[in-house]
């Protein structure tokens, strides 16, 4: 099954060294880091030598200076392999996740860190979300309390992933109070600086899927941080993080599509093999039909993503359709791996077959980093003009 979705010959190359690079990476090894739960190193080191953690970030500081169109091929190629959000998400936060740190870091700031952290040599997190905040970002209540030599942070963040590995964090903290800024979303500062595990405790959080890329409950107390390690201006951190949201969902779009066929081949695969009464369960329309419907509407989400991808690219407003994109695209992902369980019937529900942990974390993308509703929320407001609702 190949994609719908017409690349230029560059494109279509990234995604043939990709798929090179990823050989390695069979199913017997996601398997056995879900079930292990062990970082997939391996993947990361093969993908850090090849370039790829760099992918749209300048040459200046080591990466290849390509745009989000090429970066969601490449993620949408981990995950359709069969490395699921398993690969796709021990790699994610790099693609897009240090652009604050690109575009409004100091100088000094990004010459240190952009060059490592595309190398791999530096491995970091991204602390946002916190128990009592959700996906109300301007409540967060992480304080950030100036010093003489910088700042000091307490508080807490959950979901945050790879934190027991990082020995960087990005994390957003309100440097004002709430009550003493003139809108909700003022206030916040955005910091780059150093994992100090004496001053930061991370609770690994068990969960339903991707067991090998842990999210974690961080508990900061009295982590110092100098004010060199502050991006942009203090109280823009909010800002500042909205450069980064229309590209993730574009991500998490294409990561979901390419889980979904994955999961599509996969069943058709075993339809077209599996014989009962005499004849594979393929040649039956009620296994053809739910297959077919996969395949359109993974195929009619890919297309909005990269539609979404090539505005972004092009620098217009993209936020309708990116998006659209993360809801279509994150649906259509989890009914495939859905489908092609139960497509498999009771050996669906095995471990062996891969459908089931494909299914346990399509699952994520539904969520998140931001939910459904969320998503409607945003287009019944900014495209069909309606009333904010929340």
């Amino acid at each position: 099954m190949h994609t719908i979705r017409p690349m230029t010959e560059d494109q279509q190359a990234i995604r043939d060294a990709v798929a090179k690079t990823l050989e390695p990476f069979d199913d017997a090894y996601w398997l056995k880091t879900d079930e292990t739960g062990e970082w997939p190193e391996e993947f990361c080191a093969a993908m850090a030598r090849g370039g790829w953690m760099g992918i749209a970030f300048p040459e200046e500081y080591g990466g290849a200076g390509l745009g989000l169109t090429e970066a969601a091929i490449m993620m949408q190629t981990v995950t359709r392999t069969g490395a699921g959000f398993s690969g796709a998400s021990a790699i994610h936060l790099n693609i897009f996740g240090p652009k604050p740190l690109e575009k409004f870091g100091n100088p000094e700031l990004k010459r240190e860190n952009l060059p490592k952290i595309i190398s791999g040599e530096e491995k970091m997190c991204f602390a946002v979300t916190e128990p009592n905040s959700g996906l109300d970002t301007s409540s967060l209540e992480t304080k950030a309390e100036r010093t003489n030599n910088g700042y000091v942070i307490n508080g807490r963040k959950i979901w945050t992933t790879g934190a027991q590995r990082a020995d960087k964090i990005l994390i957003i903290a309100r440097t004002t109070p709430k009550d003493q800024c003139s809108k909700p979303h003022l206030g916040l500062s955005l910091f780059y600086t150093d994992l100090n595990r004496n001053k930061i405790e991370a609770k690994p959080i068990p969960k339903m899927g991707r067991k090998a890329v842990e999210c974690n409950a961080l508990f900061i107390d009295g982590l110092e941080v100098p004010k060199e390690h502050l991006i942009g201006e203090e109280g823009a951190g909010f800002k500042y993080l909205l450069q980064g949201l229309n590209p993730e969902r574009v991500l998490f779009a294409a990561e979901s599509v390419g889980l979904g066929f994955a999961a599509l081949e996969r069943a058709t695969r075993y339809a077209n093999e599996r014989v009962v009464f005499g004849r594979p369960i393929g040649q039956n329309q009620g296994i053809q039909h739910p297959l077919a419907k996969c395949w359109a509407e993974l195929s009619a989400a890919e297309l909005l993503a990269y539609k979404a991808a090539a505005l972004y690219d092009a620098g217009e407003d993209c936020g309708a359709e990116a998006n659209a994109a993360k809801y279509l695209g994150t649906e259509a992902g989890f009914t495939a791996c859905e489908t092609a369980v139960l497509t498999h019937g009771g050996m669906g529900y095995a471990r062996e077959y891969h459908v089931e942990r494909m299914m346990r974390e399509a699952m994520l993308a539904r969520i998140a980093p931001v939910s459904r509703e969320m998503i409607l929320n945003f287009i019944a407001e900014r495209v069909l003009g309606l009333p904010k609702s929340y």
